[in-house]
Protein backbone atom coordinates (compact mmCIF):
# COMPACT_ATOMS: atom_id res chain seq x y z
CA UNK A 1 0.00 0.00 0.00
CA UNK A 2 1.29 3.69 -1.09
CA UNK A 3 1.99 6.56 1.27
CA UNK A 4 -0.27 8.15 -0.23
CA UNK A 5 -3.12 5.78 -0.03
CA UNK A 6 -2.32 5.78 3.97
CA UNK A 7 -3.32 8.61 4.46
CA UNK A 8 -5.75 8.70 7.69
CA UNK A 9 -5.83 4.84 7.92
CA UNK A 10 -7.59 4.39 11.58
CA UNK A 11 -5.17 2.43 13.84
CA UNK A 12 -5.39 1.54 17.19
CA UNK A 13 -3.50 4.29 18.56
CA UNK A 14 -6.15 7.08 19.05
CA UNK A 15 -7.26 6.47 15.35
CA UNK A 16 -4.25 8.34 13.44
CA UNK A 17 -3.07 6.96 10.43
CA UNK A 18 0.17 5.47 9.22
CA UNK A 19 1.40 8.73 7.72
CA UNK A 20 0.39 10.61 10.97
CA UNK A 21 2.77 8.10 12.68
CA UNK A 22 5.84 8.95 10.58
CA UNK A 23 4.82 12.37 10.52
CA UNK A 24 5.05 12.58 14.05
CA UNK A 25 8.54 10.56 14.29
CA UNK A 26 10.01 12.31 11.59
CA UNK A 27 9.11 16.13 13.23
CA UNK A 28 10.41 14.95 16.34
CA UNK A 29 13.92 13.81 15.05
CA UNK A 30 14.22 16.79 12.88
CA UNK A 31 14.13 19.06 15.87
CA UNK A 32 17.04 16.70 17.65
CA UNK A 33 19.12 17.75 14.47
CA UNK A 34 18.43 21.06 14.28
CA UNK A 35 19.88 24.36 15.94
CA UNK A 36 16.82 26.69 16.55
CA UNK A 37 19.22 29.56 17.84
CA UNK A 38 20.59 29.42 13.89
CA UNK A 39 16.76 28.32 12.13
CA UNK A 40 15.40 31.34 14.09
CA UNK A 41 18.01 33.56 12.00
CA UNK A 42 17.22 32.46 8.47
CA UNK A 43 14.67 34.12 6.28
CA UNK A 44 10.86 31.87 5.53
CA UNK A 45 12.28 30.86 2.37
CA UNK A 46 15.65 29.39 3.60
CA UNK A 47 14.19 28.25 6.78
CA UNK A 48 12.20 25.79 4.66
CA UNK A 49 14.76 24.90 2.31
CA UNK A 50 17.14 23.65 5.44
CA UNK A 51 14.39 21.58 7.21
CA UNK A 52 13.51 20.00 3.41
CA UNK A 53 17.23 19.29 3.36
CA UNK A 54 18.20 17.96 6.79
CA UNK A 55 14.62 16.04 6.49
CA UNK A 56 16.07 14.39 3.52
CA UNK A 57 19.20 13.12 5.16
CA UNK A 58 17.21 11.72 8.32
CA UNK A 59 14.68 9.64 5.41
CA UNK A 60 17.89 8.20 3.33
CA UNK A 61 19.70 7.22 6.43
CA UNK A 62 16.61 5.41 8.58
CA UNK A 63 13.76 4.61 5.97
CA UNK A 64 11.13 3.70 4.85
CA UNK A 65 11.97 3.08 1.22
CA UNK A 66 9.16 5.51 -0.84
CA UNK A 67 8.83 6.42 -4.25
CA UNK A 68 9.90 9.96 -5.40
CA UNK A 69 6.52 11.19 -4.73
CA UNK A 70 5.92 9.45 -1.48
CA UNK A 71 9.30 11.10 -0.05
CA UNK A 72 8.14 14.44 -1.62
CA UNK A 73 5.18 14.06 0.18
CA UNK A 74 6.08 12.87 3.05
CA UNK A 75 8.69 15.59 3.56
CA UNK A 76 6.08 18.42 2.83
CA UNK A 77 4.31 17.02 5.53
CA UNK A 78 6.43 17.03 8.29
CA UNK A 79 7.81 20.27 7.06
CA UNK A 80 4.42 21.65 7.11
CA UNK A 81 4.25 20.41 10.63
CA UNK A 82 7.43 22.45 11.88
CA UNK A 83 6.91 25.50 10.34
CA UNK A 84 3.56 26.17 9.28
CA UNK A 85 -0.54 24.84 9.61
CA UNK A 86 0.05 21.03 8.82
CA UNK A 87 -2.43 19.39 6.60
CA UNK A 88 -3.66 23.08 5.66
CA UNK A 89 -1.03 24.03 3.94
CA UNK A 90 -2.00 22.74 0.55
CA UNK A 91 -5.07 24.20 1.08
CA UNK A 92 -4.10 28.02 1.63
CA UNK A 93 -2.04 27.42 -0.90
CA UNK A 94 -5.19 25.98 -3.69
CA UNK A 95 -6.39 29.54 -5.40
CA UNK A 96 -10.01 27.62 -6.09
CA UNK A 97 -10.50 27.42 -2.12
CA UNK A 98 -12.49 29.99 -0.81
CA UNK A 99 -13.27 28.34 2.99
CA UNK A 100 -11.79 25.69 5.19
CA UNK A 101 -13.83 24.47 7.92
CA UNK A 102 -12.31 22.05 10.22
CA UNK A 103 -15.31 20.38 12.44
CA UNK A 104 -12.72 19.10 14.96
CA UNK A 105 -9.97 16.42 14.02
CA UNK A 106 -12.15 14.11 11.90
CA UNK A 107 -13.97 16.42 9.50
CA UNK A 108 -12.20 19.15 6.88
CA UNK A 109 -14.75 20.84 4.52
CA UNK A 110 -13.95 23.48 1.67
CA UNK A 111 -15.93 25.34 -0.31
CA UNK A 112 -14.85 25.41 -4.33
CA UNK A 113 -16.26 27.23 -7.20
CA UNK A 114 -19.52 28.12 -4.11
CA UNK A 115 -20.12 24.80 -3.22
CA UNK A 116 -18.90 22.94 0.28
CA UNK A 117 -17.33 19.40 -0.36
CA UNK A 118 -15.82 17.24 2.26
CA UNK A 119 -12.20 16.44 1.96
CA UNK A 120 -10.16 13.05 2.36
CA UNK A 121 -8.38 14.40 5.45
CA UNK A 122 -8.04 14.22 9.13
CA UNK A 123 -5.59 16.04 11.54
CA UNK A 124 -3.86 13.26 13.83
CA UNK A 125 -5.48 14.01 17.28
CA UNK A 126 -7.56 16.87 18.80
CA UNK A 127 -3.91 17.79 20.36
CA UNK A 128 -2.35 18.40 16.86
CA UNK A 129 -5.67 20.42 15.64
CA UNK A 130 -5.38 22.43 18.69
CA UNK A 131 -1.46 23.16 18.39
CA UNK A 132 -2.45 24.39 14.55
CA UNK A 133 -4.77 26.42 15.87
CA UNK A 134 -2.71 28.08 18.95
CA UNK A 135 0.01 29.06 16.14
CA UNK A 136 -2.57 30.78 14.16
CA UNK A 137 -3.81 32.42 17.03
CA UNK A 138 -0.61 33.41 19.05
CA UNK A 139 0.57 35.43 15.86
CA UNK A 140 -1.91 38.24 16.93
CA UNK A 141 -1.05 38.32 20.16
CA UNK A 142 -3.90 35.75 21.45
CA UNK A 143 -4.68 33.08 23.44
CA UNK A 144 -7.37 30.14 22.64
CA UNK A 145 -8.49 28.32 25.66
CA UNK A 146 -11.57 27.29 28.16
CA UNK A 147 -11.22 30.73 29.41
CA UNK A 148 -11.32 32.39 26.37
CA UNK A 149 -13.08 29.68 24.24
CA UNK A 150 -14.09 32.11 20.84
CA UNK A 151 -11.24 34.12 19.24
CA UNK A 152 -11.30 35.88 16.21
CA UNK A 153 -7.57 36.49 14.21
CA UNK A 154 -6.02 36.82 11.03
CA UNK A 155 -3.09 34.89 9.38
CA UNK A 156 0.23 36.76 7.85
CA UNK A 157 -1.12 36.17 4.37
CA UNK A 158 -4.33 37.89 4.97
CA UNK A 159 -7.02 35.04 6.01
CA UNK A 160 -9.67 35.53 8.45
CA UNK A 161 -9.84 32.78 11.00
CA UNK A 162 -12.54 32.00 13.81
CA UNK A 163 -11.75 29.70 16.46
CA UNK A 164 -14.32 28.17 19.09
CA UNK A 165 -13.47 25.31 21.05
CA UNK A 166 -15.63 23.16 23.92
CA UNK A 167 -17.00 23.94 26.32
CA UNK A 168 -18.89 26.15 23.96
CA UNK A 169 -18.28 23.60 20.56
CA UNK A 170 -19.74 19.97 21.01
CA UNK A 171 -18.37 18.66 17.79
CA UNK A 172 -14.55 19.54 19.27
CA UNK A 173 -12.05 22.59 18.20
CA UNK A 174 -13.90 24.08 14.66
CA UNK A 175 -11.53 26.61 12.79
CA UNK A 176 -13.37 28.43 10.08
CA UNK A 177 -10.31 30.28 7.84
CA UNK A 178 -12.08 32.69 5.04
CA UNK A 179 -10.27 33.15 2.60
CA UNK A 180 -10.01 36.96 0.57
CA UNK A 181 -10.82 36.65 -3.27
CA UNK A 182 -8.99 38.48 -5.92
CA UNK A 183 -10.21 41.91 -6.22
CA UNK A 184 -13.08 42.43 -9.47
CA UNK A 185 -13.90 45.21 -11.48
CA UNK A 186 -17.97 45.51 -12.15
CA UNK A 187 -17.18 44.50 -15.86
CA UNK A 188 -15.07 41.57 -14.63
CA UNK A 189 -17.96 40.47 -12.75
CA UNK A 190 -20.48 40.92 -15.81
CA UNK A 191 -18.18 38.17 -17.02
CA UNK A 192 -19.13 36.16 -13.89
CA UNK A 193 -23.19 36.36 -14.45
CA UNK A 194 -23.02 38.49 -11.56
CA UNK A 195 -24.59 41.96 -13.30
CA UNK A 196 -25.19 42.95 -16.23
CA UNK A 197 -23.57 46.34 -18.41
CA UNK A 198 -26.31 48.33 -17.47
CA UNK A 199 -26.48 47.86 -14.26
CA UNK A 200 -22.76 48.48 -14.52
CA UNK A 201 -23.24 51.79 -16.28
CA UNK A 202 -25.75 52.72 -13.50
CA UNK A 203 -23.37 52.20 -10.61
CA UNK A 204 -20.35 53.46 -11.99
CA UNK A 205 -22.32 56.58 -12.79
CA UNK A 206 -24.24 56.33 -8.78
CA UNK A 207 -20.66 56.28 -7.60
CA UNK A 208 -19.52 59.27 -9.09
CA UNK A 209 -22.52 61.20 -8.68
CA UNK A 210 -21.69 60.77 -4.73
CA UNK A 211 -24.51 58.79 -3.79
CA UNK A 212 -24.43 56.57 -0.59
CA UNK A 213 -24.73 53.63 -1.22
CA UNK A 214 -25.22 50.36 1.11
CA UNK A 215 -24.71 46.46 0.08
CA UNK A 216 -26.47 44.17 1.85
CA UNK A 217 -26.45 40.19 1.67
CA UNK A 218 -26.22 37.14 3.60
CA UNK A 219 -23.10 35.65 4.74
CA UNK A 220 -20.96 34.50 1.56
CA UNK A 221 -22.76 36.25 -1.21
CA UNK A 222 -19.73 38.60 -1.86
CA UNK A 223 -20.37 41.95 -0.19
CA UNK A 224 -16.93 42.79 0.11
CA UNK A 225 -15.89 42.07 -3.59
CA UNK A 226 -18.32 44.52 -4.76
CA UNK A 227 -17.41 47.09 -2.43
CA UNK A 228 -14.31 47.01 -3.42
CA UNK A 229 -15.47 46.93 -7.21
CA UNK A 230 -17.51 49.92 -6.31
CA UNK A 231 -14.85 51.84 -4.14
CA UNK A 232 -12.72 51.42 -7.40
CA UNK A 233 -14.62 53.73 -9.25
CA UNK A 234 -13.88 56.59 -6.77
CA UNK A 235 -12.23 59.29 -8.74
CA UNK A 236 -7.96 59.51 -7.94
CA UNK A 237 -8.00 63.09 -6.69
CA UNK A 238 -10.62 62.12 -3.55
CA UNK A 239 -9.20 61.36 -0.03
CA UNK A 240 -11.03 57.70 0.95
CA UNK A 241 -11.11 56.30 4.83
CA UNK A 242 -11.67 52.22 4.92
CA UNK A 243 -12.55 51.03 7.59
CA UNK A 244 -13.00 46.84 8.67
CA UNK A 245 -12.58 45.04 11.14
CA UNK A 246 -10.43 42.46 8.72
CA UNK A 247 -8.59 44.52 6.29
CA UNK A 248 -10.22 43.08 2.63
CA UNK A 249 -10.89 45.93 0.75
CA UNK A 250 -8.14 46.65 -1.98
CA UNK A 251 -8.25 50.16 -3.13
CA UNK A 252 -6.04 50.94 -6.02
CA UNK A 253 -6.04 54.78 -5.67
CA UNK A 254 -3.17 56.82 -4.17
CA UNK A 255 -4.70 58.46 -1.07
CA UNK A 256 -6.52 55.96 0.78
CA UNK A 257 -5.74 55.40 4.59
CA UNK A 258 -7.20 52.15 6.13
CA UNK A 259 -7.98 51.81 9.64
CA UNK A 260 -8.41 48.05 11.26
CA UNK A 261 -9.97 47.63 14.29
CA UNK A 262 -8.58 46.03 17.38
CA UNK A 263 -9.75 43.28 19.52
CA UNK A 264 -8.91 43.42 23.23
CA UNK A 265 -5.65 41.60 24.33
CA UNK A 266 -4.99 38.72 26.60
CA UNK A 267 -5.99 40.83 29.58
CA UNK A 268 -9.11 42.03 27.96
CA UNK A 269 -7.81 45.96 27.39
CA UNK A 270 -6.84 47.76 24.32
CA UNK A 271 -10.32 46.84 22.51
CA UNK A 272 -10.60 49.56 19.35
CA UNK A 273 -14.26 48.82 17.86
CA UNK A 274 -15.30 50.16 14.72
CA UNK A 275 -17.46 52.80 15.96
CA UNK A 276 -14.62 54.22 17.10
CA UNK A 277 -12.85 54.79 14.05
CA UNK A 278 -15.44 55.66 12.22
CA UNK A 279 -16.05 58.55 14.84
CA UNK A 280 -12.24 59.03 14.41
CA UNK A 281 -12.28 58.96 10.51
CA UNK A 282 -14.66 62.15 10.59
CA UNK A 283 -11.53 64.20 11.80
CA UNK A 284 -9.84 62.81 9.53
CA UNK A 285 -10.68 65.03 6.67
CA UNK A 286 -12.41 62.33 4.55
CA UNK A 287 -13.62 62.71 0.84
CA UNK A 288 -15.47 58.95 1.54
CA UNK A 289 -15.79 56.64 4.01
CA UNK A 290 -15.85 53.32 3.12
CA UNK A 291 -17.04 51.03 6.11
CA UNK A 292 -16.37 46.95 5.49
CA UNK A 293 -19.77 46.15 7.32
CA UNK A 294 -21.86 47.42 9.68
CA UNK A 295 -22.98 45.66 13.39
CA UNK A 296 -23.64 47.94 15.74
CA UNK A 297 -23.83 51.13 17.15
CA UNK A 298 -21.38 52.65 14.23
CA UNK A 299 -24.28 52.67 12.25
CA UNK A 300 -25.59 55.85 13.94
CA UNK A 301 -22.28 57.59 13.14
CA UNK A 302 -22.18 55.86 9.55
CA UNK A 303 -25.48 57.51 8.80
CA UNK A 304 -25.01 60.79 10.75
CA UNK A 305 -22.23 61.23 8.35
CA UNK A 306 -23.92 60.57 5.24
CA UNK A 307 -26.68 62.93 6.00
CA UNK A 308 -23.90 65.86 6.96
CA UNK A 309 -21.92 66.40 4.22
CA UNK A 310 -19.62 63.08 4.02
CA UNK A 311 -21.68 62.15 0.58
CA UNK A 312 -20.50 59.25 -1.70
CA UNK A 313 -20.16 57.01 1.69
CA UNK A 314 -20.39 53.33 1.03
CA UNK A 315 -20.99 50.43 3.96
CA UNK A 316 -22.47 46.61 3.88
CA UNK A 317 -24.78 45.35 6.05
CA UNK A 318 -26.40 41.95 6.52
CA UNK A 319 -29.63 41.29 5.36
CA UNK A 320 -32.34 39.57 3.00
CA UNK A 321 -33.82 42.26 0.96
CA UNK A 322 -33.23 45.63 0.01
CA UNK A 323 -35.91 46.35 2.61
CA UNK A 324 -34.70 44.11 5.56
CA UNK A 325 -31.60 46.09 5.33
CA UNK A 326 -33.08 49.53 6.05
CA UNK A 327 -34.49 48.00 8.93
CA UNK A 328 -32.00 46.15 10.09
CA UNK A 329 -30.29 49.52 10.44
CA UNK A 330 -32.47 51.11 11.64
CA UNK A 331 -32.10 48.26 14.68
CA UNK A 332 -27.97 48.88 14.58
CA UNK A 333 -28.20 52.29 15.15
CA UNK A 334 -30.61 51.91 18.11
CA UNK A 335 -27.90 49.84 19.47
CA UNK A 336 -26.13 53.20 19.97
CA UNK A 337 -25.08 54.58 23.36
CA UNK A 338 -26.91 57.50 22.56
CA UNK A 339 -30.45 57.40 22.91
CA UNK A 340 -32.49 58.20 19.33
CA UNK A 341 -36.23 57.73 19.11
CA UNK A 342 -37.25 55.41 16.17
CA UNK A 343 -38.76 58.28 14.54
CA UNK A 344 -35.33 60.04 14.44
CA UNK A 345 -33.71 57.32 13.10
CA UNK A 346 -36.07 56.34 10.57
CA UNK A 347 -36.04 60.10 9.03
CA UNK A 348 -32.11 59.89 10.10
CA UNK A 349 -32.38 56.79 7.14
CA UNK A 350 -34.14 58.86 4.73
CA UNK A 351 -31.80 61.43 4.75
CA UNK A 352 -28.86 59.28 4.84
CA UNK A 353 -29.36 56.48 2.49
CA UNK A 354 -29.97 56.65 -1.27
CA UNK A 355 -29.27 53.37 -2.47
CA UNK A 356 -29.33 49.62 -1.77
CA UNK A 357 -27.60 46.74 -3.51
CA UNK A 358 -28.63 43.12 -2.96
CA UNK A 359 -26.54 40.33 -3.52
CA UNK A 360 -27.91 36.43 -3.32
CA UNK A 361 -26.09 33.35 -3.26
CA UNK A 362 -27.56 30.75 -5.45
CA UNK A 363 -27.88 26.83 -4.72
CA UNK A 364 -25.35 26.72 -7.95
CA UNK A 365 -23.10 29.07 -5.73
CA UNK A 366 -23.47 31.62 -8.37
CA UNK A 367 -23.24 34.86 -6.67
CA UNK A 368 -25.63 37.60 -8.56
CA UNK A 369 -26.69 41.17 -8.10
CA UNK A 370 -30.25 40.50 -7.78
CA UNK A 371 -31.80 44.17 -6.89
CA UNK A 372 -30.90 47.34 -7.48
CA UNK A 373 -33.31 49.80 -5.05
CA UNK A 374 -33.47 53.29 -4.54
CA UNK A 375 -35.05 55.11 -1.66
CA UNK A 376 -36.91 57.83 -2.90
CA UNK A 377 -38.91 58.96 0.39
CA UNK A 378 -38.04 62.20 2.50
CA UNK A 379 -37.80 63.11 6.36
CA UNK A 380 -41.08 61.41 8.27
CA UNK A 381 -42.23 59.84 4.83
CA UNK A 382 -42.67 55.67 5.03
CA UNK A 383 -39.71 54.07 3.57
CA UNK A 384 -40.79 54.45 -0.61
CA UNK A 385 -37.81 51.68 -1.92
CA UNK A 386 -38.08 52.00 -6.08
CA UNK A 387 -36.66 48.67 -7.87
CA UNK A 388 -34.16 50.20 -10.59
CA UNK A 389 -33.03 46.67 -11.17
CA UNK A 390 -33.90 42.93 -10.40
CA UNK A 391 -32.52 39.61 -11.28
CA UNK A 392 -35.67 37.47 -12.26
CA UNK A 393 -34.54 33.86 -11.60
CA UNK A 394 -35.70 30.79 -13.42
CA UNK A 395 -36.62 27.36 -12.02
CA UNK A 396 -32.91 25.19 -11.30
CA UNK A 397 -32.35 22.99 -14.76
CA UNK A 398 -31.46 19.41 -14.75
CA UNK A 399 -27.78 20.57 -13.88
CA UNK A 400 -28.04 22.30 -11.18
CA UNK A 401 -27.93 25.87 -12.43
CA UNK A 402 -29.81 28.76 -12.09
CA UNK A 403 -30.49 30.78 -15.04
CA UNK A 404 -32.35 33.92 -15.37
CA UNK A 405 -32.29 37.44 -16.46
CA UNK A 406 -31.90 41.23 -15.17
CA UNK A 407 -34.62 43.67 -15.19
CA UNK A 408 -34.67 47.28 -15.41
CA UNK A 409 -36.39 49.89 -14.60
CA UNK A 410 -37.03 53.57 -15.02
CA UNK A 411 -35.15 55.47 -12.25
CA UNK A 412 -36.95 58.43 -10.08
CA UNK A 413 -36.66 61.25 -10.99
CA UNK A 414 -34.93 62.63 -8.26
CA UNK A 415 -31.84 60.24 -9.03
CA UNK A 416 -32.17 60.80 -12.43
CA UNK A 417 -31.36 64.62 -11.78
CA UNK A 418 -28.83 63.60 -9.52
CA UNK A 419 -27.19 61.97 -11.95
CA UNK A 420 -27.74 64.56 -14.46
CA UNK A 421 -25.70 67.26 -12.26
CA UNK A 422 -22.68 65.21 -11.91
CA UNK A 423 -22.51 65.14 -15.73
CA UNK A 424 -23.52 61.22 -15.61
CA UNK A 425 -25.29 60.07 -18.00
CA UNK A 426 -28.60 57.89 -17.21
CA UNK A 427 -28.05 54.56 -18.97
CA UNK A 428 -30.57 53.82 -21.33
CA UNK A 429 -31.72 50.48 -20.47
CA UNK A 430 -33.65 52.54 -16.97
CA UNK A 431 -35.10 55.62 -18.58
CA UNK A 432 -36.65 58.04 -16.16
CA UNK A 433 -40.00 57.96 -14.36
CA UNK A 434 -42.23 60.83 -15.48
CA UNK A 435 -43.76 61.64 -11.69
CA UNK A 436 -44.82 59.71 -8.65
CA UNK A 437 -48.33 58.90 -9.85
CA UNK A 438 -46.78 56.72 -12.75
CA UNK A 439 -43.96 55.13 -9.95
CA UNK A 440 -46.87 54.24 -7.82
CA UNK A 441 -49.29 53.09 -11.26
CA UNK A 442 -45.85 50.78 -11.69
CA UNK A 443 -45.74 49.43 -8.41
CA UNK A 444 -49.32 48.56 -7.90
CA UNK A 445 -48.85 46.13 -11.56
Amino acid sequence: MSLRSRINTPEDNGGRGEEGHLVSSYRAKLLQEIDLAEMSSLAAAERRARLERVLGHIISREGPVLSTAERAQLIRRVVDEALGLGILEPLLEDPSITEIMVNGPDAIFVERGGRVEQLPLRFPSHDQLMQTIERIVSTVNRRVDESNPMVDARLPSGERVNVIIPPLSLTGATLTIRRFPRSFTLHEMTGLGSLDEPMVYLLAGLVQAKSNIIVSGATGTGKTTLLNALSGLIPETERIITIEDSAELQLQQGHVIRLESRPPNVEGKGRITIRDLVRNSLRMRPDRIVVGEVRGGESLDMLQAMSTGHDGSLATVHASSAEDALMRLKTLASMSDVTVPFEALHDQINSAVDVLVQLTRFPDGARRVTEIAVLDSHGAEPYRLVTVARFDARPMTADGRVHGTFLHHPLPRRTAERLYMAGQPVPQAFGVASSPLELAAREAR
